[in-house]
């Protein structure tokens, strides 16, 4: 088994989260091993307890069994020379980015949008007032697909000529929330749609902050539109904070807490945004 198999293997497997997939490849890649036996892994990850799910995943997954699983799915490993240099950043990225689409654009310079899956009819205008400019200098845009904010920034760079990128919490083969299926089969087609979850993987609460950590690992800088003070965006934000991405926020309404999130942004030192100006004039012109 090659470490590629191995990176593959890990991705597959259920049972145990990002962290304990990297300690493990760490471990192999230390001691020059391209597989581990279920003993040797109870043994690294310190287990004297463990899931059956996790026993029957790690033994079910044999060189042609990832083979047949992997029939038909289009990935990029962390070792492909495609993997986005950006995502290498953060502190446990995908093993594997499992995508639908042109993979060339995880290359080309990236800043995320993201907000209230309730977008009122003011985030909406936001929208289309920040993404055109953005896509004139040649950013695509990161969002997560979600309905409200994130479907409105792909909608509006696709309208304006540009390309965009949608991080799925899901299997790519998948459309969560089925809102989004006409977007969602546009970008499958002429845009990307990635994920780190195999094909077949059904949406589960706690993919969608994984999926976020791609979202701001991704990206260059990221902003953020009409978050209330407890929002999935905020840990976003928070994520690219960490990875020392620049953080927008755009403020709103004080009367009705729809933005009460970005006002806490702002007076934690995001930028406060009033037009895309403020937006490219932080991010890298070339």
């Amino acid at each position: 088994m090659s470490r590629e198999v191995l990176l593959v293997k890990l991705a597959l497997c259920q049972g145990m989260g990002i962290e304990k997939k990297w300690r493990l490849l760490q471990y192999a890649q230390h001691y020059q091993r391209s597989d581990l036996s279920f003993q040797e892994i109870l043994r690294v990850l310190g287990y004297n307890r463990f899931s059956e799910t996790l026993r029957q995943n790690w033994q079910s997954l044999t060189p042609d069994e990832i083979n047949q699983r992997m029939l038909g799915q289009k990935y990029l490993s962390y070792d492909s020379p495609l993997y986005p240099t950006n995502l290498k950043e953060i502190a446990y990225p995908p093993l594997v980015l499992f995508y639908e689409g042109r993979k060339e654009l995880l290359q080309k310079r990236l800043v995320a949008f993201v907000g209230a899956r309730d977008a009122t009819a003011y985030g909406k205008r936001v929208i289309d007032f920040l993404v055109p400019e953005v896509v004139r200098a040649n950013y695509v845009v990161v969002s997560g697909l979600a309905k409200g904010i994130d479907s409105c920034a792909h909608e509006a760079t696709i309208a304006c000529g540009g390309y965009t990128i949608g991080v799925l919490g899901t299997g790519v083969d998948l459309c969560y929330p089925s809102q989004s299926r006409p977007i969602y089969q546009k970008m499958k087609k002429d845009h990307l749609l990635i994920s780190e979850y195999p094909r077949g993987t059904t949406p589960q609460k706690h993919h969608f902050p994984m999926r976020n950590r791609i979202i701001a690992g991704l990206s260059q800088g990221l902003c953020v539109i009409e978050a209330k003070t407890r929002s999935g965006s905020l840990i976003t934000a928070q994520q690219a904070l960490e990875d020392g991405r620049e953080v927008f926020a755009v403020p709103g309404d004080v009367l009705t807490g729809h933005s009460a999130g970005c006002h806490d942004l702002i007076q934690d030192g995001a930028k406060c945004v009033h037009s895309p100006e403020d937006i490219l004039s932080e991010l890298p012109q070339f």
